[in-house]
């Protein structure tokens, strides 16, 4: 079967590729002429999207209102995003006629021995009016707080578009968190109530969820806790179920109405509270508004994946994170799409799960991390090779610069070399992506993130807020009209929010703490988080450079590079490399990986220290947690690793770097 090419090489440039004439045709955007009309005015260009992509039940009276460092997007218009991913669908895919109720969520379960379920947009319908039902039975209004502690399954998507129905306002914990973590987060919001389940698969093994939730449940706002059955009773752990405050979810919805109208909200009004890590160790609540996060959220997912009827959409992030957030519950649901959620790790029961899940659900835009890929380029191209991956149309990086080697190995094996792929530059804080190619309209570069978000006002400044030159490094800023999504706040705290975000620039200036540099006129390269720029003898160098040129070496898989204080030089690179598997350490290979990076850099990049590991600490979502490796370097107090995804291996580092606390 000849498979369709989604791209093309460019002629004068070997590493630049172009999409296709097949995909010019196909995408909704084609022509770079977006840039140029947005540009000329963004308020009309945001007002005319948020008009054809959303539905709104009162018409806004101002559009974009600014009194710095705060700011209001369609002031005075009223929506609800439940009907928004919900009601409005019914008529065009959701008919009773089964070839045209159209599926809105695949789950895939970890346990290939359960089967899949699909819930169409009428079901999901349904099941959303019923729990917004329950929700308000016990309590829940309008402006209320409902804390969710959720894995990724079907529910954990309920019960957020329940709390959007009621305007209640959402704030989802990963999983993973601990309960002390959970109970943090639910005492700063003081939600009412709160959602979980018993427990769900990891690796093999049941988790007990609920013990966790109990720790959370014992803050004083929390009235009563909703619990779903995950394992329907067959857990292998014995429950407790505190009479009058834990209630069922299969029971509550056995009795609830169908009958749920939305309830409309002015766009302003705080949608939901996503906690992200504080600098003080007291995590922050990010608040995003409802309309402007919602009119961003539908038009980067419709632009930046160009998802039409027939697709299939998957985004591998958990619920817990933004991204779980804007492109595995409110961007695809709200324009219509059929989306993929997985519960399990990557790994069960082998590395070719998730290109078996794929394969299976004929998935055509996939969206994962940087960390994954090189995860799966570790484990060899053997695994997507068993798999029919050739309804794959668009490929998607998020959470962290891509290096030049795990792009090309995603291209080459993951896509076979036809398909666009898109590396999206975006935070917690900015609800959806804001530096990325389009895939109707490129380049795609490795390494290089794209160009700023039609409507978007991006610049990169130095130290005295003067715009870099083309291959300068700088600071990534976004200037006004801030962009629809951006936060609008941080929750019970306005001085953290002004000296976090717009302190280093002036109040008119959004700080994204990230460096980056311009590629050319258009493209930004991101080069990773400020705190993750080292100065070595004065010199600004970025942990992600100095990343891509190891991890370029044919014997490296992925690398960590964290500073490290010297007397002499200020800062210098210290470097944690996983090695492929069957290299072993040598000092052989140790110079040829120095010769790489000073070639590829400069002297002032040398690392002055290497450690081979096995591995490195990672969330679950994928990124790299660098700071346990900084601290390690100065013997400082490491946190809680509770969050990452291979907490064992802190213990291994400390062994590693000869870690003493002081």
């Amino acid at each position: 079967m000849v498979q369709t090419k989604w791209v093309v090489r460019d002629k004068s440039k070997k590493s630049v590729y172009w999409p296709s004439q097949e995909m010019k045709e196909r995408a909704f955007v084609g022509s770079d002429k977006i840039y140029k009309d947005a540009a000329k005015n963004p308020k009309a260009f945001w007002a005319n999207l948020a008009k054809d992509g959303l539905s709104w039940d009162r018409p806004w009276k101002t559009v974009y209102e600014s009194k710095p460092p705060y700011f209001k997007w369609f002031v005075g218009g009223q929506l609800n995003v439940s009907y928004n991913c919900l009601d409005r669908h019914l008529e065009q895919r959701g008919d009773q006629d089964p070839i045209s109720n159209k599926v809105a969520i695949i789950w895939e379960p970890e346990p290939e021995s359960e089967r899949a379920r699909k819930i169409t947009y009428m079901g999901l319908y349904r099941k959303v009016c019923k729990f917004s039902n329950v929700l308000k039975k016990i309590g829940v209004r309008k402006g209320d707080r409902v804390g969710i502690y959720m894995p990724m399954i079907p529910e954990a998507l309920i019960a957020m578009l329940a709390c959007t129905r009621l305007g209640a306002i959402h704030s989802v914990v990963f999983s993973a968190f601990s309960g002390i973590n959970f109970k943090k987060r639910v005492d700063d919001c003081e939600a009412k109530v709160l959602v979980t389940c018993d427990g769900y698969w990891r690796r093999g093994k049941q988790i007990n969820l609920k013990k966790q939730a109990d720790i959370a449940a014992n803050a004083k706002s929390v009235k009563k806790v909703v619990v779903v059955q995950r394992f329907e009773g067959k857990n292998e752990f014995k429950l407790k179920m505190k009479k009058g405050r834990d209630l069922w979810y299969h029971e509550l919805m056995e009795k609830a109405s169908e009958d749920s109208k939305p309830v409309p909200v002015e766009s302003n009004t705080p949608l939901f509270l996503l906690y992200t890590s504080g600098t003080t160790g007291k995590p922050k609540g990010i608040i995003h508004d409802t309309g402007g996060y919602l009119t961003q959220a539908y038009w980067t997912t419709l632009f930046n994946f160009d998802l039409h009827e027939d697709d299939v959409f998957w985004c591998t992030a958990d619920i817990g994170w933004i991204t779980g957030h804007t492109y595995s519950c409110y961007g695809p649901l709200s324009v219509g799409a059929t989306m993929v959620i997985y519960e399990g790790s990557p790994d069960v029961p082998d590395w070719g799960r998730l290109w078996k899940i794929a394969d299976k659900f004929d998935v055509s835009v996939f969206y994962t991390a940087p960390t994954a890929i090189r995860m799966f380029k570790k484990m060899g191209k053997k695994w997507p090779k068993h798999f029919d991956l050739s309804t794959l149309r668009i490929l998607g990086t998020v959470g962290e610069p891509i290096d030049l080697e795990t792009w090309n190995w995603y291209f080459d094996y993951i896509g076979n070399k036809r398909c666009p792929l898109i590396d999206t530059w975006w935070q917690t804080e900015t609800g959806g992506t804001l530096v990325n190619a389009l895939p109707g309209i490129g380049p795609f570069i490795p390494t290089v993130a794209g160009r700023p978000f039609p409507g978007t006002v991006a610049d990169i400044l130095d130290d005295r807020g003067k715009p870099v030159k083309k291959g300068e490094t700088g600071y990534l800023v976004f200037r006004p009209p801030f962009p629809p999504g951006l936060l609008r706040g941080v929750w019970k705290n306005p001085k953290k929010y002004k000296d976090t975000y717009w302190s280093e620039y002036g109040i008119k200036t959004y700080y994204t703490s990230d460096g980056a540099k311009w590629y050319d006129k258009h493209n930004i390269r991101v080069t990773g988080r400020v705190d993750d720029v080292m100065k070595v003898a004065g010199h600004r160098l970025s942990s992600a450079e100095v990343e891509d040129a190891i991890t370029s070496h044919f014997h490296v898989i992925v690398s960590a590079v964290v500073p490290k204080p010297d007397e002499i030089r200020g800062q210098v690179p210290v470097a944690f490399i996983v090695l492929k598997l069957g290299v072993k350490p040598s000092p052989e290979v140790e110079a040829s990986i120095v010769k790489q990076v000073r070639k590829e850099i400069g002297p002032t990049a040398t690392p002055h220290q290497i450690f081979f590991v096995k591995d490195l600490p990672k969330t679950r979502s994928g990124k790299i947690m660098r700071r346990f490796l900084r601290s390690m370097l100065v013997n400082k107090k490491l946190g809680d690793a509770s969050t990452l995804q291979n907490p064992e291996i802190v213990d291994y580092l400390k062994k590693v770097v000869g870690y003493k606390r002081k």
